[in-house]
C-alpha cells in the first residue's frame, strides 16, 4: 500500500503525484506490493517490458510507493530548449567524456548524487529476446548500490517492489535470485518475455565477476 508518509532515505515525490498516481491504479483496476528499501541509490529493474503500458503503469506503482524513479540518458538530450523537460521527466545526464565507458560514467554519477534510484529496463526492448543486458548489474556493483526488483504483473493486476538485492560479485548466484523472483510474473504480452540471462553467465570465467 501507498502512504502519505514518505518512509524512505531516497528521491519521493510529493502529495499530488501520489494522490493522482493513486487514483490512475484505481480506475485501471491495479494495486501495488512492496516496500522501498531503507536506501537513498539503486538501480531500480523494471520488468518484464512487454508493452507500451508497462510505462505508465510502473511509474503509477512507483508514485504510489512515494518514489521517484529516473533515467539516465547522454548529455546531448539535456541541452536547451528541451532539457528542463527532460529532467522534469526524471532524466540525469551522463557525462561519457575522456573515454569512459556508460557502466564507469552512471556509476560516477551515482557517486556524485545524493539520492538515485535510476531505472533500467534491462530487456531493452519490448520484443522477446534471448538475453538481459547487463549494464544494471555491473552498474550497481561499480557504485556498490542494491538492485531493486521493480515488476508489473499482469495476470494478477499488482505492480511494486520485490527484493533489494546488493551485488555479491558472483554473477550467476546473483542472477538465480532475481530469475527466482520473476519466474511466476507476467508481462501483458507473455510471450514476448525476454529470457532472464546474461551473456557473461555464459563464459564460466565470467561466473565471479572480478575474480
Amino acid at each position: 500500500m501507498g502512504s502519505l508518509a514518505v518512509t524512505h532515505p531516497g528521491p519521493s515525490v510529493g502529495v499530488i503525484a501520489y494522490g493522482l498516481s493513486r487514483i490512475y491504479l484505481w480506475f485501471s483496476g491495479w494495486s501495488v506490493e512492496g516496500k522501498v528499501p531503507d536506501s537513498a541509490k539503486a538501480v531500480f529493474i523494471a520488468a518484464p517490458h512487454t508493452s507500451n503500458w508497462d510505462m505508465p503503469h510502473m511509474l503509477a506503482c512507483a508514485f504510489a510507493l512515494r518514489m521517484r524513479p529516473s533515467w539516465a540518458g547522454k548529455r546531448a538530450l539535456f541541452k536547451w530548449p528541451w532539457g528542463w523537460f527532460m529532467r522534469w521527466l526524471g532524466g540525469v545526464p551522463v557525462d561519457r567524456r575522456g573515454h569512459k565507458n556508460t557502466v564507469l560514467a552512471i556509476a560516477e554519477l551515482f557517486r556524485q548524487q545524493e539520492k538515485l534510484f535510476l531505472a533500467v529496463a534491462p530487456a531493452g526492448t519490448r520484443s522477446r529476446t534471448e538475453y538481459w543486458k547487463s549494464g544494471f548489474y555491473h552498474i550497481a556493483r561499480e557504485a556498490g548500490v542494491p538492485m531493486l526488483c521493480g515488476f508489473l504483473d499482469y495476470s494478477r493486476k499488482v505492480g511494486g517492489l520485490g527484493p533489494s538485492i546488493l551485488p555479491s560479485g558472483d554473477l550467476s548466484a546473483d542472477m538465480d535470485r532475481i530469475r527466482e523472483f520473476y519466474e511466476d510474473i507476467q508481462g501483458k504480452f507473455p510471450q514476448l518475455k525476454s529470457v532472464i540471462r546474461l551473456q557473461d553467465e555464459e563464459t564460466p570465467q565470467q561466473r565471479v565477476v572480478g575474480s
